[in-house]
């Protein structure tokens, strides 16, 4: 390396850089991201449209907000992801996939059912396929983020959680603006048959790779044994709460999952307003916040990958923390410069990088924290801790505003990050093993500091 010329250390460091991203693994992981992120706005944020365009009163098109409740409540049937056996498909695919293509095989002809439905005739229908695919979607994103935990090794949960959301981003493009074009050019009927065949990327996907091995190593580790229904609720609800509130720090670990990206989600609830306030065109928002962010955001996740590759989780964690903190006070300055698009693009860009970089970091830290015993039950509970402090906690900021003003409102924000980074500071300090795969037991990889490949060359 240190013979190399500067071009060829660039180009060295480029490859060294991409390939973990082209490993089979993630690349797989990558398609089931974008498997997981179609059906997201078709049970909504498409839909809305259609039933718009067929004169759907805005009062009931409101009350269809509420099919997406399954995403909220996911964590109610994840046990049986993890603990119940399908007839066939368990023996045929494994637990793992046999439950991803039950899921993706209903998600099709869920999405099938509201292609077929006429919003102007049965709009009771159509609510009704509706929350099908929603309901089927949150159960394939269980599934997926099993999946995805379980196949990756410890060194690529980064790359995996950034691989993860660009495919989920991408689902949610085709599901918004391509369906949006399809249904211009054809009919919306036409548009959600397409959406439901695109569904076979995740099955296809699915279908060609392997089946994660279980705790014990087996391939296929659902017990065949009879079971009671107590026996079977001790074994998959009770115990991996239990499982969990045993490790050292867990009361700590929950509050560090509900306020680490507090400040971040207290702020981005706010910006559209701020924008507006400010004057910019709802095309300059779009342009710039939209279409531009979500270049900005994928480098994010690609440098937080790497960040976790070379310096630990905790680390990145640590970093990428302090840098989405901070990145609030770039909004503190676009107050001042006003309406200005090129400050606008700065701003965007600093809080979509840093953004995208704790993502990953988060991402991937909260798979490292479940037991493949009942990965399924424990992502989906630790991803709801996440949810009530992006949600419940962040609800004030619009009171907060209207008190103190936008300028001081960034300023204090960048505040309302600080206990979670306290938190992780003591998580590291006092129990700087608690990160592992395996029930939270000590793991050498999930703080390790990566040698970076060719090193000392």
């Amino acid at each position: 390396m240190a013979n190399l010329d500067p071009v060829a250390r660039a180009v060295w460091l480029l490859r060294e850089s991409v390939a973990p991203y082209l490993n089979r693994r993630v690349i797989v992981v990558l398609l089931l991201g974008f498997a997981s992120g179609l059906p997201l706005l078709l049970s909504f944020g498409t839909l809305s449209a259609w039933l718009r365009e067929a004169d759907v009163e805005r009062s009931a098109i409101g009350l269809f907000s509420l099919v997406g409740l399954p995403y909220a409540l996911k964590p109610l049937w994840a046990p049986l992801m993890d603990g119940l056996r399908l007839p066939i498909l368990t023996d045929m695919l494994g637990r793992r996939r046999g439950w991803m293509v039950l899921s993706q095989g209903m998600l099709m002809l869920a999405i099938g059912g509201l292609a077929l439905s006429n919003p102007g005739d049965a709009p009771f229908l159509m609510a009704g396929f509706a929350v099908l695919v929603a309901f089927f979607s949150a159960s394939q994103d269980i599934v997926i983020d099993a999946y995805r935990i379980e196949t990756l090794n410890e060194d690529e949960q980064g790359i995996g959680a950034a691989a993860v959301t660009y495919g989920y981003r991408a689902g949610m493009l085709v599901a918004g603006a391509g369906a949006l074009i399809l249904a211009d050019m054809w009919t919306w009927t036409h548009a959600y048959l397409a959406m439901a065949i695109l569904v076979l990327v995740g099955t296809v996907t699915i279908l060609l790779s392997p089946e994660p091995p279980g705790p014990e190593g087996d391939a296929a580790p659902v017990s065949r044994k009879r079971r009671t229904l107590g026996q079977w609720l001790a074994d998959f609800v009770v115990a991996p709460f239990l499982e969990f509130a045993t490790r050292p720090g867990w009361l700590v670990i929950l509050l560090f999952i509900v306020t680490f990206k507090l400040g971040d989600a207290f702020l981005s609830i706010m910006t559209n307003p701020f924008y507006i306030d400010l004057g910019f065109t709802k095309t300059e928002i779009a342009e710039v916040t939209k279409l531009f962010g979500l270049i900005a955001l994928a480098v994010g996740l690609f440098i937080g990958g790497l960040l976790i590759r070379w310096t630990g989780l905790l680390n990145a964690l640590l970093i990428s923390g302090v840098l989405q903190a901070a990145s609030n006070f770039v909004f503190a300055y676009q107050v001042v410069a006003g309406n200005d698009v090129g400050v606008l693009t700065i701003t965007i860009a600093v809080e979509n990088v840093t953004g995208g970089m704790g993502t990953a970091a988060f991402v991937a830290y909260l798979s490292s924290l479940t037991n493949t015993a009942f990965t399924a039950t424990q992502y989906a509970l630790l991803s709801a801790f996440m949810a009530f402090g992006r949600t419940l906690l962040s609800s004030p900021s619009g009171y907060l505003v209207d008190f103190v003003g936008w300028f001081d409102f960034f300023i204090l924000s960048v505040g309302v990050a600080v206990p979670g980074l306290i938190l992780l500071l003591v998580l590291m300090r006092v129990y700087p093993n608690h990160a592992g795969r395996r029930g939270g037991a000590a793991s050498k990889e999930a703080n390790k500091v990566a040698e970076p490949p060719g090193a000392g060359a």
